[in-house]
């Protein structure tokens, strides 16, 4: 992701667009995740669930839906275009010994973000997960010719959804295997703890692939306006696939839609999609419009939008901050408004989330203000971070 921000001024007027939208995911990113700390129905019900949601607390859900597929699908861009300044066992090398850095990252700095706890009583695999172990396939598959990563990143975009139903159940014979990589659900490691992976490999791995092979039109010389009629034409493709295939509830998504009880909630079911394990309906609904908004901003102003291009620098250190600085202002607000001590909190999984019980918590526009609150804080320390990793070159800087 680092090496966006540290090619030769020429790349700065192409790349400024990657960097704007995926602060722009990140920003909306931290709108879920403290949702998950803030809201009183955060534990109780699942957002998505039409039975018991309300339009704005769908919606308030369903807007972030665009966050990991973007994540991912512009990590792959990032590799392609560092290719220029690496060779392919640098390359190879750096993707492997980042990969596992990143999985390592989440087991342990992300997972204790979530729980504040070393119990290990439970364990996530989310995003960065994802991100770590696709690199450390690509750094293999780095070697082949790139018209053949990108097919394969294509078929397992296109292709995964035709194993839906080939499940493995827990304690039959491949079931962690193909839990790690196409099916989501929980692992039990030992008495007492459980992994649960939420993103399984191959449909992550199809969209880095993918955005593998969209980093060639962010190369030295390709022309800008060719690109940006690409970024249109296969937004707008993808987004068309995804009206077809949804409508029909041909294939690309597990979970079938019906009509609600009112044009919105016919809306809502449409929308949707499912995320564990990402289906192609989800990818298709997310990425096309993202492409879109990439072709859009092509020769976009930078100067009115810079608090999004620092934070578009500088991922994976917004990331696990953000996570941190929501955990804890929300275990501080539960603790001032229940009047309970820390002592008094259970940090166990199975008591609540990070020491927050279920039910405990605040309405949907309290939320929001924390949301903002939050965003806010954060800049001033990742614009700093940024400027600091603008002007020192340590090669640990490339892991953070």
């Amino acid at each position: 992701m680092t090496a966006l921000q540290n090619g030769p001024l020429i790349q700065k007027a192409r790349v400024s667009s990657i960097d704007i939208m995926r602060g722009i995911v990140m920003v909306i990113m931290a709108l879920d995740h403290t949702r998950d700390f803030y809201h009183a129905d955060a534990l109780l019900f699942d957002p998505t669930d039409l039975t018991k949601t309300s339009p704005a607390l769908f919606f308030t859900r369903w807007i972030t839906h665009f966050c990991a597929p973007t994540f991912v699908l512009l990590s792959g861009v990032a590799i392609r275009i560092s290719e220029g300044r690496k060779t392919k066992k640098e390359l190879s090398v750096f993707l492997l010994t980042r990969g596992l850095w990143l999985i390592l990252l989440e087991i342990v700095v992300m997972r204790f973000s979530f729980f504040f706890n070393f119990y290990y009583d439970f364990t996530f695999f989310q995003v960065i997960w994802a991100i770590g172990a696709s690199m450390v396939v690509l750094s293999a598959l780095i070697y082949l010719n790139q018209s053949v990563i990108v097919a394969i990143g294509l078929i397992l975009l296109f292709g995964h959804n035709a194993f839906d139903g080939a499940r493995i159940e827990a304690g039959q014979p491949g079931y962690v295997l193909w839990t790690l990589l196409n099916q989501a659900g929980p692992i039990q490691i030992s008495e007492g703890h459980v992994l649960l992976v939420a993103y399984p490999v191959f449909p992550w791995l199809g969209i880095m692939l993918t955005g593998y092979g969209i980093g060639k039109w962010y190369l030295n010389g390709f022309d800008g306006a060719k690109r940006k009629k690409l970024l249109l034409y296969s937004g707008a493709s993808a987004i068309a696939m995804f009206v077809i295939l949804r409508y029909l509830n041909l294939y690309g998504d597990p979970s079938l839609w019906q009509p609600g009880k009112n044009g919105l909630f016919t809306l809502m079911a449409f929308l949707n999609c499912t995320k564990y394990p990402v289906s192609l309906l989800y990818t298709l609904m997310t990425v096309g419009p993202v492409l879109i908004i990439l072709s859009a901003m092509e020769k976009v102003n930078t100067g009115t939008l810079k608090p999004l291009v620092v934070f578009g620098r500088v991922p994976l250190f917004y990331y696990v901050l953000h996570f941190y600085l929501i955990h804890l202002t929300a275990l501080i607000a539960y603790l001032i408004v229940s009047g309970k001590s820390l002592g008094e909190l259970d940090f166990r999984f199975s008591a609540g989330f990070g020491g927050i019980p279920a039910g405990a918590g605040f309405s949907l526009p309290w939320v929001y203000v924390a949301w903002l609150s939050i965003v806010i804080a954060i800049y001033p320390v990742c614009k700093w971070y940024n400027q600091y990793k603008s002007t020192h070159h340590q090669w640990w800087l490339s892991y953070l």
